[in-house]
């Protein structure tokens, strides 16, 4: 299933998260905020039948989902993208060694009211958990399904999520017809 990439969106997603963590203490490694941002979208998958972080595919890594285009602005902050971006990223995050420290505030006006609400609910279940544990919950049926660094399944996200049957019927729907006109 594919939704256009948002930049913007992913920026503001980003700094949403890492400014609720650090607000709370909690430094905000890249694998925790990975999996904050993959549970919000689990949630407003099955709620409503689209990801969060639109237009991002998942990436079935070691340590669990991975989003790609997301992790891609990452690399470039650290001057370690093979893509050339004409984007300084940099004015919106940094990054230390596996941290992201925010250096701007996320725009609001990015995300929707459901947006923020699954990012928060995601936040306040995951926020605490470790390495450990966030890699062992993320490795769920959806990313066992894919191979190792192949691309996660949104339905298959959403599946696991526990998605009932019509938003599953909307979510094929929605990939059949996306076919059709590719």
């Amino acid at each position: 299933m594919n939704f256009p990439f948002d930049e913007n969106k992913a920026i503001a997603i980003m700094l949403f998260v890492t400014r609720k963590l650090y607000a709370e203490k909690i430094k905000a490694d890249l694998h925790k905020v990975f999996k904050i941002i993959y549970f919000a979208d689990q949630k407003h998958l099955v709620r409503y039948g689209r990801p969060v972080l639109t237009g991002d595919d998942y990436i079935a890594m070691n340590h669990g989902p991975v989003p790609s285009r997301v992790y891609d602005i990452i690399k470039t902050i650290r001057g370690e993208s093979l893509n050339c971006s004409c984007r300084d990223y940099s004015s919106f995050l940094k990054v230390n060694g596996h941290f992201l420290v925010p250096v701007a505030e996320p725009d609001l006006d990015e995300l929707s009211e459901s947006d923020v609400a699954c990012l928060d609910e995601s936040l306040r279940e995951n926020k605490s958990l470790s390495f450990i544990e966030l890699r062992d919950k993320s490795h769920d049926g959806a990313y066992n399904k894919a191979g190792k660094d192949d691309k996660i399944s949104l339905k298959e996200i959403a599946k696991v999520a526990g998605a009932d049957h019509t938003m599953l019927k909307y979510l094929s729907a929605k990939l059949e017809a996306e076919a059709a006109f590719s």
